[in-house]
């Protein structure tokens, strides 16, 4: 690998890092990156989990304060992120890989109109359990069931599961950016090293490429949590649909056409 392609790598990793932290969809820019220095598609898209996990987890930890408390819920998370992504690493090598790409850009438009609108669904769904019970509905960012389905997206295929969390996420969070990115970042990263493990038993990663795109991601994670801490929650909000559309748009392009 030339100094030319190491650089692309490293840039690449430091605007697909950024990208991850704050909303989801550094594919758009790593993955791409990864094929123009002449890595194969399965090859690219290994490593590019690779590279871009550990950044997940720096992101998580730096704004460690809007996670959940170390509880028996927060084991469920890790049980939930880890169990939904094995189950979809297996699911990827028994099913049919065009059926499921076929239905990524419903998946990815569906999300992104969920996030759009999870305040006013958020608000409907309280309103609604209060006038039927008399009492909110106890919806947690730690539910198995809210974090399995998209865990196991994350491990069979996961282009934009960073939108999806956060949707799902900010269902839990009545809107609140912070706590759902914080999660979301710690669960991306929980799929990914499950997909890692699979990954590399099956010695599909390029760690040459992989180990630039890293640090430029690790990089990139640390701007992208500082921006997260201050950016006003409706221009984030913004950035995710923006990025959500983004996807839907690419990813249609990719196997619809």
């Amino acid at each position: 690998m030339d100094l030319t392609s190491a650089s692309l790598l490293c840039a690449a990793g430091i605007a697909g890092g950024t990208l991850a932290t704050l909303a989801g969809g550094a594919g758009l820019v790593t993955f791409p990156s990864l094929l123009a220095v002449g890595l194969p598609p399965v090859v690219a898209s290994a490593s590019n989990l690779a590279a871009l996990t550990p950044g997940s987890f720096l992101a998580a930890l730096i704004d460690r304060t809007q996670l959940p408390p170390l509880d028996r819920a927060f084991a469920g998370l890790v049980f939930a992120s880890v169990t939904g992504a094995a189950l979809g690493a297996a699911l990827l090598t028994v099913t049919s890989t065009r059926v499921f790409e076929f239905l990524v850009p419903l998946l990815l438009g569906f999300a992104t109109i969920l996030f759009a609108f999870g305040d006013r669904i958020s608000m409907a769904i309280r309103a609604r359990s209060l006038a039927r019970h008399g009492c909110e509905p106890q919806i947690k960012i730690t539910s198995i069931p809210m974090l399995l389905p998209v865990s196991v997206y994350g491990g069979y295929f996961g282009a934009g599961v960073g939108v999806l969390l956060l949707a799902v996420l900010s269902l839990a969070t009545a809107g609140e950016y912070r706590p759902a990115n914080a999660v979301k970042n710690l669960v991306a990263a929980f799929n990914g090293v499950v997909a890692i493990f699979i990954f590399a038993a099956q010695g599909v990663i390029h760690w040459p490429a992989t180990l630039v795109m890293m640090i430029g991601a690790l990089v990139g994670s640390q701007i992208g949590t500082r921006i997260a801490r201050y950016a006003p929650r409706e221009v984030m909000r913004w950035v995710v649909i923006i990025v959500g559309l983004l996807l839907t748009v690419t990813y249609t392009w990719r196997y619809w056409f």
